[in-house]
């Protein structure tokens, strides 16, 4: 007993420390999400009850790195996590997507496994061949916002006969209408003369520029400081030549990966990097808690209505209830009152008297006069015409009532 006591303990505390240590803004999300996808009481589910398709919102951030290979993109996703999870080198390191994001346990997942877990990625089989090319690499690492940041690492872009094994181009397109930044690695080496990286950059720009942030990678490897203006001229011209990019405001911060044993007098520019993936955060944050509100406030209008029209059709349903209800009592009353009245206009009064009494009898033979008149007026060769004519009303009203009762 004392060690199934312990198990238990042990069991309902590791939930509260998994909690503690997660930061404001992970809590808010997780809870946000949370909100949504509870199968019982979910937004999602009370929706989908009302006739209303939901969203539950993202636990995290994507952020996507894109550019020429060797640009640094894996090198700056390293630092960033502060351990090793990607491959480095001049060589084209990264062939396929790699999705970087923090977990309980460090795991790397294929293309269908990562499927499982990033299920609003799915459309991504469509294009032929790049579910092959697609891993996730799972860290426990804390550092700076990882636990709420989602990197997508993508191919090392060439232009010339390099052959992709899938449609990188529209795998790209894809994903960046999912991210919420997308940055633009330009190397001293290869600068913006790859013609692919800037023909899938000027299509993003149209579709989204304010989630383009465009980087001079590897700053220290420029060379003097003049050397690193030249660069950056000659970047800033390839860019200029494209319409689509060729706008005012433009800047493109110089970053590189620190290194005590290389010291530089470049100004690297770096932690404006985390700023921004921060500032973006804690955009999402306030996006997520007004897309809340405004979900709450479409279910909200919608259960009114729903319990407006439930009134409506109570208040319709008891109307015709009573419609239906007058309609069988004088569908069943009439006959019978018919009946009643031939029986008291044709018994003899010696034996009404006898059965109900004087009194009643004389009553009842007063009641039903004008009824006996009637039924003598008509004759005898109507009488079956019109007692036929009562017998159809009385079962065209029960017909009715019933059709009343249904509806």
């Amino acid at each position: 007993f004392r060690i199934m006591s312990g198990k238990t303990k042990q069991r309902s505390a590791a939930n509260p420390a998994e909690k503690a240590t997660l930061s404001v803004n992970e809590k808010i999300l997780r809870e946000c999400h949370n909100l949504y996808t509870d199968e019982e009481n979910g937004l999602c589910s009370i929706g989908q009850s009302l006739g209303l398709t939901l969203l539950a919102p993202r636990k995290k951030i994507n952020v996507m790195l894109m550019g020429n290979h060797s640009a640094g993109k894996s090198s700056f996703i390293n630092w960033y996590v502060e351990e090793h999870v990607q491959r480095t080198g001049v060589a084209i390191e990264t062939q396929g997507f790699s999705f970087i994001t923090s977990g309980r346990k460090r795991e790397s997942l294929t293309g269908n496994a990562t499927m499982h877990l990033y299920p609003h990625f799915k459309p991504l089989l469509e294009i032929d061949g790049v579910v092959e090319y697609m891993t996730t690499e799972i860290s426990t690492s804390k550092q700076k916002k990882f636990s709420l940041v989602t990197f997508i690492d993508t191919p090392g872009l060439v232009d010339g006969d390099m052959k992709y094994p899938f449609d990188v181009n529209q795998s790209i397109l894809w994903l960046g209408e999912l991210c919420d930044l997308i940055f633009v690695f330009f190397d001293p080496i290869g600068q913006a003369l790859c013609k692919r990286t800037l023909n899938i950059v000027e299509q993003l720009n149209e579709i989204h520029p304010e989630r383009i942030r465009f980087y001079l990678s590897k700053a220290d490897d420029a060379g003097l400081e003049s050397d690193r203006q030249r660069v950056m001229m000659q970047i800033v011209q390839e860019l200029c030549k494209r319409p689509g990019l060729n706008k005012t405001g433009f800047d493109m911060p110089t970053i590189y990966i620190p290194n005590p044993n290389k010291p530089s007098r470049c100004a690297n520019q770096i932690e404006e990097v985390c700023k921004d993936v921060e500032k973006t955060i804690n955009q999402t944050i306030q996006n997520t808690l007004n897309q809340l509100e405004k979900d709450c406030d479409q279910i909200s209008n919608l259960v009114n209505e729903a319990i407006k029209a439930d009134d409506l059709a109570k208040t319709h349903n008891f109307k015709s209830k009573t419609k239906g209800l007058l309609l069988s009592l004088f569908g069943f009353l009439l006959p019978i009152a018919l009946i009643f009245q031939l029986m008291v206009a044709s018994a003899p009064p010696e034996v009404m008297d006898q059965f109900v009494g004087f009194e009643m009898a004389d009553a009842l033979r007063s009641y039903l006069a004008p009824v006996t008149a009637f039924w003598e007026s008509i004759g005898d060769d109507n009488q079956l015409a019109v007692l036929t004519f009562v017998l159809v009303l009385s079962g065209c009203c029960l017909l009715v009532s019933r059709f009343l009762n249904v509806c």
